[in-house]
């Protein structure tokens, strides 16, 4: 197999997901690696952040030593509030991500099945507490649910598959994959590749994905 191309990394693989942000959109950013996005989103463009910890119109990460503790999202990481941000009770966090109001969630993925299953909370390790979290209010509220993850686990399994193995944290609820190979629509026909790395060709991608993917 070539080995002819360079994987994103996290800031460019960040910086691919916030192209695909709409001008006005509420969006979630989800614990983890899709923070990030909020230091991407294309000048002049207005996205409204939401975390689930109750902060509506966050900003891109703190310059180093102007962090304020006080002001963190979901993931304990400290952040920025723009002009017109606002804070609330954890309980109107959730009525806004189930009720809808969200057009976007990016969240992380141990593993995304060929219709849409999301799991991305567990390992199913015996004697792991149960911890899903808000991720399925956001799952099943947002309009739109994108993925942001590495196309393979550490030693190389996909992560990208035709059944999860994982418990589910939502029933075909994903509508795009975002890895460091390629972007990945999920259509009622199957996975639809909208575009892909430098160097990549189809062949080398379906090679390391546990489902099977057709060009768009």
């Amino acid at each position: 197999m070539s080995m002819g191309y360079q994987r994103r990394t996290k800031d460019q693989l960040a910086a691919r997901v916030a192209q695909d942000i709409h001008d006005g959109a509420y969006v979630n950013l989800g614990i983890g690696m899709p923070t990030t996005v909020a230091n991407h989103i294309p000048a002049g463009r207005e996205v409204i952040l939401q975390s689930e910890n109750g902060i509506l119109g966050m900003g891109p990460a703190p310059a180093a030593r102007d962090e304020d503790y006080d002001l963190i999202n979901a993931g304990k990481q400290p952040v920025t509030l723009l002009p017109g941000g606002a804070y609330f009770h954890h309980a109107d966090s959730f009525a806004m991500m189930r009720g809808g109001h969200l057009d976007i969630c990016v969240m992380g993925g141990m593993q995304v099945a060929a219709n849409g299953d999301l799991a991305n909370w567990s390992l199913a390790k015996p004697g792991e507490a149960p911890a899903v979290g808000g991720a399925m209010d956001l799952a099943v509220g947002a309009r739109s649910v994108f993925i942001m993850m590495e196309h393979n686990s550490k030693n190389g399994d996909p992560k990208i598959v035709e059944r999860c193995s994982y418990p589910l944290t939502g029933a075909g609820v994903v509508d795009r994959i975002y890895t460091d190979l390629a972007v990945i629509d999920v259509t009622p026909d199957g996975l639809v590749v909208r575009d892909m790395i430098d160097g990549m060709t189809l062949t080398e991608l379906q090679g390391r994905t546990g489902a099977p993917l057709r060009a768009g």
